[in-house]
């Protein structure tokens, strides 16, 4: 498929997801939406990703929500609202029950729901200029795009909260003490050094990467029993995978593990 505010390209079992609005900010409106769910939909179908990239073009990453949109349609917000949530939040679920990490490379201005969106990616690289706008307390509003959860599991409750209260604003260094940003680059290194993550993933035990994904998912909600047995299910299911059989004859053999994700 074609997508005027995205572009997904793909290399081997890497898919490159990349904002391309440079010029409006990459805003998440109603196109964004719909096409992120689209996107989601075409990634998570195709059992050859085995990591996803996110980046965006452009001086700032992505401002967030479209004010300008929101302000043309003041009358019918409510309603509109309930209909551009429906596809984006479909479409970060989707991603993040996929066994592919996803690793993000981010630049510049990172706000509002881009922020808590972006905050679902499994390893974040940004660069020293990078700020991470919380924004929505400063329109009157509250957050979406998966915000309350990821900020918080990122970050902490206590952390999160205070981000979003009081609409700060996060440098890189904060971010990163803040556990919302992972490796921060120099700027001319952002791309590759994100890039070397992805490939590393890609490269990676695949199925085993989704189950620690999803265990670390139960894990703030689910009883230490009801966890421990998740453990236990997961695990077994994993040994039953080639990549397991790959990586304990490789080991053994003290050679490199060549991991197919079957």
């Amino acid at each position: 498929m074609t997508y005027t505010s995205m572009r997904i390209d793909r290399e081997g079992g890497l898919a490159r997801l990349t904002f391309i609005q440079p010029a409006r900010g990459n805003p998440i409106d109603g196109t964004f939406c719909a096409e992120f769910c689209d996107v989601a939909n075409e990634l998570s179908s195709d059992s050859t990703v085995r990591a996803v990239l996110i980046s965006a073009e452009g001086k700032a990453f992505s401002y967030g929500g479209d004010i300008a949109m929101f302000v043309s349609q003041l009358d019918s917000l409510p309603l509109q609202i309930k209909r551009w949530t429906a596809d984006l939040h479909v479409g970060i679920a989707r991603l993040q029950r996929m066994d592919a990490p996803i690793v993000a490379a981010v630049q510049g201005i990172c706000a509002g729901g881009m922020a808590g969106m972006i905050a679902g990616a499994d390893i974040i690289v940004t660069e020293p200029g990078t700020r991470f706008v919380a924004a929505y307390a400063g329109i009157g509003y509250c957050c979406d795009a998966s915000s309350s959860i990821m900020l918080s599991r990122r970050m902490g409750l206590a952390r999160a909260r205070k981000y979003l209260l009081l609409n700060e604003t996060l440098d890189a260094q904060t971010a990163l003490a803040a556990g919302l940003a992972d490796e921060i680059v120099e700027a001319d290194a952002l791309a590759a050094r994100a890039e070397a993550i992805a490939k590393q993933l890609a490269n990676g035990p695949t199925q085993a990467y989704g189950e620690i994904r999803r265990l670390l998912v139960s894990a703030a909600t689910t009883p230490l029993d009801a966890q421990l047995e998740l453990e236990a299910q997961a695990l077994a299911r994993v040994a039953g995978t080639a990549d397991a059989r790959e990586g304990l004859t490789a080991f053994a053999a003290k050679r490199k593990a060549a991991f197919t994700g079957r």
